[in-house]
């Protein structure tokens, strides 16, 4: 060959360039670059590859004590799988086996990274080289000319000590199964630890769920990392408010444990990770990690569950986190499985992939399926709210109007009355609060799916107070306006309604004095924003009734709204329109003078039954209140009956220890008194005071009431047995 030599290759193409004679011979593998790619091999397999170790490894006495007795036993030919959520201690367990094995059992200990293929192919060659592979034998497996994972277990049969060998973080097992790299041998025991539930990806494995740890090994974590940072309890209420997650705990105590400009106490930290949209509380967590981990993913509450959810994308399951982000508008106490049923779901998600998104889920312990009745999942609340921190900001009008529809297409229906058949409503509670605070954090979202989101939490408290479920109807209530308020408007009308629930449910509660400042202040706002005469001002107007007459004594005023609501309503809705209905049914019982009116009474009576139906709430109120002008007016023996009949109603329809039940048996117990039945008038007032002091607590106003009343007719069942004794 005469001249230079300027020959180039590109992308795969060589070119060999001689200036004599050369013999080449050139050998092709052709697959997978993946698959023959070397791998650099770990620094070792003799220590577990573990980031930040825990300090004293808490709980898991059942499982470790179960894995160690198999070890102890010289078990072989056995795979044990160690799987849960990320973040939940699955690692940490097993290098704590692996500890025990080596330092105690007399084994050898190996470990392997699974991560990906790379880093698995890598390990397990370096595992070999560790049993005795020669360099020769290597090179072939690397090279492709042998098949890697034979030469890996060939060496682990062969081997002079028995062995563990540990195969972490195994969150993709088709990685395993694809090279058959997972498999049993008589010389040691396999254990591996994975996201991955599924039994199918582990035929003949004993399978171990590692949860979240109970709340005093919770706390006593958190105490272990920053011993001087709190007390045992407020380490507890950081754990609770973690949902008890070992990743979550790690992290919060590393940071208490190595501040140093400015320590945060346990109670400050605790204070700062509730302080909603101020603090961003997965950053928080983060600022936590180890100085030098900050690209693992896997160590950090913002990024550990992406790799499961990039899995199942590369599956072909992208659905999966378009699911785990409308998860993410919920709350993580359980949720039932119907509402993921419901037709709202479509507008983010194919209808016909809900199905397959949420095995996806599960399989990797993104959530876990809860019995029933009903079957619920239930998603832990750091991996919701991180899932909620990174769903792009595009997104999330759309869902959470998707998760308000589903959510409301399972509350109580308000328009029909309550009935004690009815699924309760409380269990909602938490959901509808959740998506509360997502409106407020998700600042995408638009005035429309606000109303939607606000007109839910309505809907959920006017159904707890139907159940007599006053506190908690209070609870959600307040929360909605705080929320409502700041999204909308205080004068917006589904705030205003909410704000109306509010003094109803403080009235119910016996705290008269905030609930009349509450009904006065709506009324206000409704007469600014609507008129004096609109409907909605109306309804502050017959709130605020009650509260005067039964809670401050001011019957004149009270008259008087509810006769400006009788009209106003008659004019909008007409006389008989329920609404109206209820006015009236009011001002007949704050109206009863000394002689009985023979008109409005019967008229009012008549009209319920006819328009609502006998039976109906409405007209038993109103049967109540009849019952109370004729007992007032004298006519206490026609109104026994009518009382009687109510009770046993209302019994019926809402239970013995309903509010409403209980008010009409007191008045039960007062027409029995009056007509000379004094033992029964005892049965029925005793009934009523133990059942408002348990339901109520002994502080109610109503609670104190009823047990003067029991007294009095004690004191007139006594007089009168002293009266018949000769």
């Amino acid at each position: 060959m005469i001249g230079p030599t300027e020959g180039r290759a590109a992308d795969n193409g060589r070119v060999y360039q001689s200036g004599g004679d050369q013999h080449i011979t050139e050998h092709h593998h052709h697959g997978d670059a993946r698959t023959a790619a070397p791998g650099t091999a770990p620094d070792s397999v003799r220590r577990p590859a573990v980031g930040r170790t825990p300090v004293v490894l808490r709980d898991r006495v059942e499982l470790l004590g179960r894995l160690r007795t198999a070890l102890e036993d010289g078990r072989t030919h056995q795979v044990y799988v160690l799987h849960g959520l990320g973040g939940c201690g699955k690692t940490a367990v097993a290098s704590e086996i692996f500890r025990s094995a080596t330092a105690e059992g007399g084994r050898t200990g190996l470990w392997v990274n699974a991560s990906d293929l790379t880093s698995l192919r890598a390990g397990m060659l370096a595992v070999a080289a560790d049993r005795g592979a020669g360099e020769g034998e290597l090179t072939a497996a690397r090279s492709g000319l042998r098949a890697a994972a034979d030469l890996v277990w060939d060496r682990l049969d062969r081997s002079d000590q028995p062995w563990l060998l540990v195969i972490d973080n195994a969150d993709d097992p088709a990685v395993l199964r694809d090279g058959s790299w997972l498999r049993t041998s008589p010389r040691g025991t396999t254990l591996v630890t994975t996201r991955q539930v599924a039994a199918h990806w582990w035929p003949g494995a004993e399978l171990h769920h590692v949860g979240v740890l109970p709340r005093e090994d919770a706390a006593r974590v958190l105490c272990d990392l920053a011993p001087e940072s709190g007390t045992v309890e407020e380490a507890a209420e950081i754990a609770d408010r973690l949902g008890r997650l070992p990743l979550a705990l790690t992290l919060a105590g590393g940071y208490l444990a190595h501040q140093v400009i400015d320590p945060w106490s346990m109670a400050e930290y605790g204070r700062a990770l509730d302080r909603g949209p101020e603090v961003d509380a997965i950053e928080l967590l983060d600022q936590g990690a180890e100085y030098g981990s900050g690209h693992d993913s896997r160590h950090l509450a913002s990024s550990t569950w992406e790799l499961s959810l990039d899995a199942l994308r590369t599956h072909g399951l992208p659905e999966a986190t378009t699911l785990i982000q409308l998860l993410a508008c919920w709350s993580h106490d359980p949720l039932p499985l119907h509402l993921l049923a419901g037709a709202g779901i479509g507008a983010v998600l194919p209808r016909p992939r809900v199905e397959l998104a949420l095995r996806g889920l599960l399989d990797h312990s993104l959530t876990r399926l809860v019995p029933g009745p009903p079957r619920c999942v239930r998603t832990h609340g750091v991996l919701l709210d991180s899932i909620a921190r990174g769903t792009p900001g595009e997104h999330r009008d759309a869902l959470l109007g998707a998760a308000a529809e589903l959510l409301g297409a399972v509350l109580p229906d308000v328009t029909r009355p309550w009935a004690r058949e009815d699924p309760p409503p409380a269990p909602f509670a938490p959901h509808t609060r959740a998506l509360l605070r997502r409106a407020v954090q998700w600042t995408e979202a638009g005035p429309a799916t606000v109303t939607r989101v606000l007109d839910c939490a309505l809907r959920l408290v006017v159904a707890l107070h139907r159940a007599g479920d006053y506190a908690s109807a209070l609870s959600v209530a307040q929360d909605a306006v705080a929320r409502g308020t700041r999204l909308l408007d205080a004068s917006h009308p589904v705030v205003i309604a909410i704000r109306q629930r509010v003094g109803r449910a403080l009235y119910r509660l016996g705290r008269y004095e905030e609930a009349e400042a509450a009904h006065r202040l709506a009324l206000a706002d409704c007469t600014a924003a609507f008129g004096a005469d609109a409907v909605e001002t109306l309804e502050s107007c017959v709130g605020l009734s009650p509260v005067l007459v039964w809670g401050l004594g001011r019957k004149a005023e009270a008259v008087s709204l509810l006769r400006r609501a009788v009209a106003g309503r008659t004019a909008a809705l007409g006389a008989a329109h329920p609404s109206t209905l209820i006015a009236r049914t009011y001002l007949l019982e704050f109206t009863v003078g000394p002689e009985l009116d023979p008109v409005t009474g019967p008229e009012l009576l008549a009209d319920c039954r006819r328009v609502v139906g006998p039976g109906h709430p409405i007209t038993l109120a109103a049967e109540l209140n009849h019952g109370f002008a004729l007992i007032t007016t004298g006519h206490q023996r026609q109104a026994l009956p009518l009382v009687r009949g109510v009770v046993a109603a209302l019994e019926r329809t809402y239970g013995p220890d309903h509010p409403k039940t209980l008010a009409a048996r007191s008045l039960l117990s007062r027409v029995l008194a009056e007509l000379g039945l004094l033992e029964e008038a005892v049965v029925q007032a005793e009934l009523v005071a133990d059942a408002r002091a348990r339901v109520l607590g002994p502080e109610h106003p109503w609670t104190a009431w009823s047990l003067e009343r029991l007294a009095e007719r004690r004191r007139a069942a006594g007089q009168d047995l002293d009266d018949r004794t000769p």
